[in-house]
């Protein structure tokens, strides 16, 4: 096959969220055949999302119908925000802030069992605890290793489930309490990014603290957010404070990737019936509202709670509602990343021819 051929099959490849073939689209980045040996670089930038496998799937698989078995690669342009020589973060490909209007919703369960399972699907993941004046991650992943320090005084994270950790309660006394202003805030999360050796990940999820304080400005200033995640539960009281961190969020421009609701129907082992304890549908009601994705429900279950005490991320057990109901929210997570930038490399090439550098 020679390069106009290949281009002609992947025009028979649509992206099932934008609406067209991934040629039109500009996802095609570049082809390279030589002889009998192909390579296709394309604009996919949410590492071991569902949708994305999906789609090198189909091509791969429509191509060995030719008789050739592509070199699939995938990368995405650089955001124009934070572009340049002292890029934060520069090897890591998404940052996922996890957030919430108000504590005690299950904020960091979630960001845990997210990045857990990111991990579980083969991504490489760090997971940042930036609520500095709770910091409660290690429990939560039994993880008591500190990070070790290096020569030039940069920290290595420790690892627990293949996710690299990092959290003040690695520097602190276990009972000292973090009592600090704005600016000493700012400094200690500057210090916890870029003093840390993160390697190269392809997700950062980062737990930030409730509310809409200094911690969320600070990274919001500072970092290149892929996207977030707000966290609720179905009462009205929750769903309040909720709308004040979308709306944080959008005066910073920062794509919101769904609303992740919390403590849902607790299914009563006992009598064998359903409590809408916190309320009913109050999550997906507020998702629909503001036109954002839903990304899903977990129920009330103690297992989350023992899991959290315990350790041990409730993403990773086999079975059980509650763990399918997470890995439910880390594939659409994933998904609605890709989505970001898909859409966002389509836009910006949309003026442009569709045929890729050769």
């Amino acid at each position: 096959m020679d390069e106009d051929a290949v281009l002609e099959r992947l025009r028979t490849v649509e992206d099932p969220e934008l609406g067209d073939d991934i040629v039109s689209l500009g996802l095609v980045n570049e082809i390279e055949v030589d002889g009998d040996a192909v390579e296709i670089d394309l604009a996919l930038g949410a590492p071991y999302s569902p949708a994305e496998t999906a789609i090198a799937g189909e091509i791969r698989e429509i191509l060995l119908e030719e008789g050739v078995d592509p070199d699939l690669s995938a990368s995405i342009p650089d955001r124009d925000d934070f572009e340049g020589d002292e890029q934060v973060l520069a090897n890591v490909k998404n940052v996922i802030a996890v957030a919430s209007g108000k504590g005690g919703v299950g904020k960091s369960t979630v960001a845990v069992n997210l990045a857990a399972g990111l991990s579980q699907l083969g991504a490489r993941v760090g997971l940042f605890d930036a609520d500095v004046y709770g910091p409660n991650v290690p429990r939560m992943v039994d993880a008591d290793e500190p990070p070790m320090a290096t020569e030039d005084e940069t920290l290595v994270p420790p690892e627990k489930y293949g996710v690299k950790l990092m959290s003040m309660a690695f520097l602190t006394g276990e009972d000292d309490p973090v009592i600090w202003r704005g600016p000493m805030v700012h400094k200690v999360i500057t210090q916890l990014t870029e003093d840390v050796e993160w390697g190269h990940l392809d997700y950062l999820v980062v737990d930030l603290p409730p509310g809409t304080g200094d911690t969320q400005l600070t990274m919001l200033q500072t970092m290149p957010v892929t996207g977030a995640v707000i966290v609720t539960t179905p009462q009205d009281v929750a769903l309040d404070d909720a709308r004040k961190g979308l709306e944080m969020f959008a005066k910073h421009e920062t794509v919101v990737l769904g609303v992740a609701e919390n403590m849902s129907t607790f299914a009563c082992p006992d009598c064998g019936s359903d409590h809408d304890i916190f309320g009913s549908g109050g999550g997906e009601e507020f998702a629909d509202t503001h036109e954002m994705p839903f990304l899903g429900s977990i129920p009330l279950d103690p297992t989350v709670r023992e899991g959290g005490d315990g350790g041990k991320p409730t993403v990773l057990e086999d079975d059980g509602e509650t763990g399918d109901a997470f890995r439910s929210i880390t594939e659409n997570v994933a998904n609605n990343t890709g989505i970001v930038h898909r859409r966002g490399v389509s836009t910006e090439r949309s003026s442009e021819a569709p045929t890729p550098d050769r």
